[in-house]
């Protein structure tokens, strides 16, 4: 009976421990989620405002709202970022003939679907000088949908320097450069290195004018 009484006790003890780490990450997930939908309304709030929005005054007045993939937490991924040592400024593409200088951070690597991925990280020095953007990090990136279901060019990441070589990149929160409202922006094309062969069906999918 004692033995019994012992299973019994540890039984309890595991179902009760697995019960509080699967409250406390759908705890996370929900958070995770919020945080996602609140980026999503003010980045719509943004392309209303006539002070900040790339869009034409017309294009504002039937804007209705910007197309996204469902929110997917498997594209919520953590990674490992190793610093470039040796940063050298370089002159990065643009859809202009504009070349704003960039230096090369460092790398992500990071998984996927079980496949192991890399991108590079970038810092633009003027961008840094500003108040709020000392630790801004950016990720230009390419993958399989783009041209179809996203923005030809590609999608962007930010990301703050994070306070070690562990950080979440989540790729629900990819973006469209400004170019792809309005030619009147000059924007970053990913490099090459930073192309996914996999689609990413997260995150903000092409801009289509007018009602859709």
């Amino acid at each position: 009976m004692r033995q019994l009484g012992k299973r019994y006790l540890i039984v309890t003890l595991l179902c009760t421990l697995a019960f509080i780490i699967f409250i406390r990450a759908h705890a996370q997930d929900e958070e995770i989620i919020k945080e996602i939908l609140a980026y999503r309304e003010k980045q719509e709030k943004e392309l209303l405002d006539p002070d900040k929005s790339p869009l034409e005054k017309h294009e504002r007045k039937k804007f209705k709202g910007l197309r996204y993939y469902p929110i997917d937490l498997a594209f919520h991924v953590r990674a490992r970022l190793v610093l470039n040592e040796t940063p050298v400024l370089f002159k990065m593409p643009t859809t202009t003939t504009r070349l704003p200088e960039y230096t090369k951070y460092g790398d992500l690597y990071f998984n996927l679907d079980g496949k192991e991925f890399k991108l590079e990280v970038y810092q633009n020095p003027e961008i840094s000088k500003k108040p709020g953007y000392e630790d801004h990090l950016f990720v230009p990136f390419t993958d399989a949908t783009n041209g179809d279901e996203t923005y030809d060019i590609g999608r962007y990441l930010d990301f703050k320097i994070p306070a070690s070589d562990e950080i979440y990149i989540d790729f629900n929160l990819s973006y469209n450069p400004y170019c792809s409202y309005s030619h009147r922006y000059s924007c970053p094309i990913p490099p090459e290195v930073n192309h996914l062969p996999i689609k990413v069906t997260a995150g903000e999918m092409k801009y289509i004018s007018g009602d859709y």
